[in-house]
């Protein structure tokens, strides 16, 4: 079994459930441009929002936009909950002194209201919408995380749970687990859990495992 240097999560859907905020505020967007909510759903996830905005909107209306979307999503922070087992587990992974990063599509504002939200106290690196050029699913994000915690990307696990961030991951070079129930061919044959519980309850199956 390899043997992990570092822990690499996604954010939304792989640490925190904030599935309710963010279909609400996309249907607001949706309902003030006058969008079909349904599209921009089906490619919001996992991407950073301007760069979702960016495929309906034209360039002048883009920043006001995503301006007000934040606005709104930092609002409803407090709503978010976390995946079941996350804190236990990013917990046990810190005690046992394994680096661990939290690479995002939120601006660091969200991701730090979230994050505090849940209970989650600010990773070794945070990664966020603003820190690289471009965004998932290129592999930018977890390139700078395993570079900035002075591992090697080939030597790091990323969790996952959406489209744009698997590929992120793969193109990275790291090892990629699916968390919930994503299912692509992006996804085949790589491992997947249902939430962290699984692996609190089944320490041997831990890929950080010491």
């Amino acid at each position: 079994m390899q043997r992990f240097e570092a822990a690499l999560f996604d954010m939304d859907g792989t640490l925190v459930d904030s599935t309710g905020a963010v279909e609400a505020v996309w249907t607001e967007v949706a309902s003030v441009h006058g969008l079909d909510v349904g599209e921009i759903l089906a490619v919001a996830h996992g991407m950073r929002a301007s760069d979702t905005i960016r495929r309906f909107l034209p360039a002048h209306q883009v920043d006001d936009a995503v301006s007000a979307l934040e606005a709104q999503e930092i609002a409803t922070a407090e709503g978010t909950l976390p995946i079941p087992g996350a804190l236990a587990y990013v917990a046990g992974l810190r005690e046992r002194g394994v680096p661990v990063a939290v690479v995002t599509s939120a601006s660091r504002p969200l991701a730090e209201a979230r994050l505090r939200a849940v209970g989650l106290p600010e990773p070794d690196v945070l990664v966020t919408a603003g820190d690289v050029l471009h965004g998932k699913p290129a592999p930018d994000g977890y390139l700078l995380a395993a570079e900035r915690l002075g591992v090697d990307p080939r030597g790091c696990c990323v969790f996952e749970d959406a489209e744009a961030g698997v590929h992120a991951g793969l193109s990275s070079g790291a090892t990629v687990i699916v968390v919930g129930g994503w299912d692509s061919p992006a996804t085949l044959g790589l491992r997947r859990i249902r939430d962290y519980e699984e692996l609190l309850l089944d320490p041997a199956s831990d890929p950080l495992a010491p």
